[in-house]
């Protein structure tokens, strides 16, 4: 989780809080000291209150629905492939409510947002075609 963060702040910045649900990954103590040394506050939903963090509650029930449930993997590598491909047209090509009906790399362009983002570099600098591919084989 921490080695995520550290690359997440490189890419773009420290945040001043981050909103988490109350998973063990975010109740560790040595993500708690880690955000206090780096002075970063973790906000906690409340117990049973998944609406608090809809955003990313929506996420995975799309990503549940779309890849985990239409799939029976034969491998984690193949799981990784699908992932990466399902991924890609999600920050591409897939329009997004909360976005006004726009892909995040539309969204972030016209809003003149960092699209130095190396996720959404990398994303870009792949070919949907060699995703599939890769999922084939």
């Amino acid at each position: 989780m921490i080695r995520q963060l550290e690359e997440l702040i490189s890419w773009r910045g420290k945040p001043e809080q981050i909103r988490v649900d109350n998973g063990p990954e975010f109740l560790a103590v040595i993500l708690q000291q880690w955000c206090e040394l780096h002075g970063i506050t973790l906000i906690f939903i409340q117990k049973g209150k998944p609406t608090q963090n809809a955003y990313v509650e929506r996420f995975n029930r799309t990503y549940r629905q779309e890849v985990l449930n239409a799939y029976a993997f034969e491998s984690l590598t193949q799981a990784r492939a699908i992932t990466q491909a399902w991924m890609w047209i999600y920050n591409n090509e897939r329009p997004h409510n909360a976005l006004g009906n726009l892909p995040p790399v539309v969204f972030m362009n016209r809003r003149a947002k960092n699209t130095n983002f190396p996720t959404l570099i990398k994303d870009n600098n792949l070919n949907l075609q060699s995703l599939i591919t890769n999922v084939a084989s």
